[in-house]
Parts: C-alpha cells; structure tokens; sequence
C-alpha cells in the first residue's frame, strides 16, 4: 500500500492544474487550495495501491508509470482496466461513496502519483464552484471509456476484441505484458498470441 510521503511541490501543483486546464480553465483559487491539500507518493512495481476489502479515500493522478485495476475469482485475476501517465485513478464507487471495494489496483512499473482525499476534493468543489465543471467533464470522459471497456468485453470474436483494443488503447499494446491485455480482453493468452501475429501478418501485406 502507498503511504504519502510528502506534500506536492509548486511544479507538481502546476502541472495538474495544467491537466485540469484541459477541460476547464482552472483559477488561482485551485492553486491555492491544491498547493495545501495535494500530496504526492510512489509505488514499486508489484505493489498495491489499493486491495479488496478496503475503502479507496484518496483520487490518484499518475505521473509516471502504469496501474492496473482487477478483481478476483477464485484463483484468477480478471483486469478491468488499465491506465498510465496524465491519467486519474480511484476505485471509483468506493471513493465516492466511502465504502469498502471489491477491487485491486497493482503498480505495473514503478509509479509516481499525486493524491487528493475525498474530504478535500468536496472542500475544494464547495469553495471554488467553478471546479465542478472540471468535475463533470473528467467523470463523463471516464464513463465514456468505461463504455468503450463494456464493449470490448461484450464482443464475441477475439480479432474484434484486439481490433477495438487497439483502436482506444493502441499506446498500451507493446508496454503491457500480454497476459494483463488477454485478462482485459477476456481472452486466454495464446489466443491474443495467435490474433497479434495474424494481426502483424495483415499489415505486412
């Protein structure tokens, strides 16, 4: 599990409030309250985030490395989702409603991470309203890519299921361990094998 080991620094501040500026422009009063409530901490990969069972209190912005987040079934791991660099990160039900999740989020390569609780993130809506656009905006960015996840896991055909893959998560295809893309994919892993090398075949011609 990660501890916070430090207060964010005035770059570090500035550089998510650059990434809020992407969807709505973000003021002095969003620095000034994140250059108090923003915290900052690291994973090695392998280690977790977050595991089943507990309550996920803090909203996570990655700014190296890549996450992973899985549930399991018995004696398998089932990823859900994966997600790296300038990306935000939370077991999202359990966040917002501050109860116990049922899933694991593991660092797949050493991780560096800015953090703000829930507490502070319903201070900062209440005292800077304006940031609730930015609020709204990344909450429908992320349904929209939970809805391209449901299709994917919905398709029959394993070529479909790459094909769309690639379409949304192209930059993820050579830095991701293959048997974390099967698991995404719902597929086994000598399938994903077998559609990648037709799939670089196709190309070729």
């Amino acid at each position: 599990m990660m501890h916070l080991e430090r207060k964010a620094s005035a770059s570090e501040v500035e550089q998510l409030c650059q990434l809020f500026d992407r969807f709505h422009k973000t003021g002095k009063g969003v620095r000034q309250f994140l250059s108090g409530h923003l915290y900052a901490g690291s994973l090695r990969r392998g280690d977790f985030l977050l595991t089943s069972g507990t309550r996920c209190t803090h909203i996570y912005v990655i700014k190296s490395g890549v996450l992973r987040g899985f549930i399991r079934e018995g004696e398998k791991d089932i990823t859900t989702w994966i997600t790296v660099e300038n990306e935000i990160v939370a077991a999202i039900s359990s966040f917002i409603l501050q109860v116990p999740t049922i899933e694991n989020i593991q660092a797949l390569e050493d991780c560096e991470l800015l953090a703000i609780s829930h507490e502070d993130l319903e201070a900062l809506y209440l005292s800077v309203p304006t940031f609730n656009i930015v609020g709204r905006k990344i909450t429908e960015l992320y349904y929209t890519l939970a809805e391209n996840r449901s299709f994917i896991t919905r398709m029959q055909k394993a070529e479909n299921k790459y094909d769309l893959f690639l379409r949304h998560y192209g930059h993820l295809a050579n830095r991701i361990p293959q048997k974390y893309i099967a698991s995404f994919l719902g597929i086994a892993t000598e399938t994903l094998s077998r559609v990648r090398q037709k799939a670089r075949k196709g190309s070729k011609t």
